[in-house]
């Protein structure tokens, strides 16, 4: 092959988007439990070392396919926001545990436990694992960047989360 169809075909990679790896979906049916990952952008953060609000459950009525599964919004707004630009609203790592990604692994993340970061949304897996998240959320985060290129592809988590039980989006 000569240089240029080397070139040509080195930026044609470049120029083809990256698919994501499978979604999170759990019993509900629903990426992050049916809570609405647009809502997260209007809530309080609360700093580091405190418990955030609760993430906003979405509605059974107002959803959106992405990344292979459903997503369920408060709001039309929220919707139609979401269907803009779903990669910037969407929970990093496929809404897995954003501190099990940094530690080389796949386990749920929970909608309520959240955190956004440089305009990223994080999702973490139970309370004492958001401790060890907030001991050094950079360096987590570049761990984290450095695991999923090699974890994205693989199957999502199948687990529960643990100490969490969601009800789905509200039914309409």
């Amino acid at each position: 092959m000569n240089r240029f169809a080397l070139t040509f075909a080195a930026a044609m990679a470049l120029a083809v988007p990256a698919f994501a790896g499978p979604q999170y979906v759990d019993g509900t049916g629903f990426a992050v439990s049916g809570y609405d990952v647009v809502a997260y952008r209007g809530l309080a953060q609360s700093p580091i070392g405190q418990s955030q609000p609760e993430g906003v459950r979405g509605r059974s009525d107002i959803t959106a396919e992405y990344n292979g599964a459903t997503w369920a919004f408060a709001s039309e707004e929220n919707r139609a926001k979401f269907l803009e630009n779903p990669a910037f609203y969407a929970p990093q790592y496929d809404g897995h545990c954003a501190y099990g990604v940094s530690k080389g692994g796949k386990v749920p993340g929970n909608p309520n436990l959240w955190r956004i970061v440089d305009d990223k949304l994080y999702l973490n897996i139970t309370d004492v694992v958001v401790g060890f998240w907030e001991e050094d959320v950079p360096g987590n985060i570049n761990l984290a960047e450095g695991n999923w290129p090699g974890l994205e592809g693989n199957d999502a988590s199948t687990n529960v989360i643990p100490k969490f039980t969601s009800e789905g989006p509200i039914a309409n």
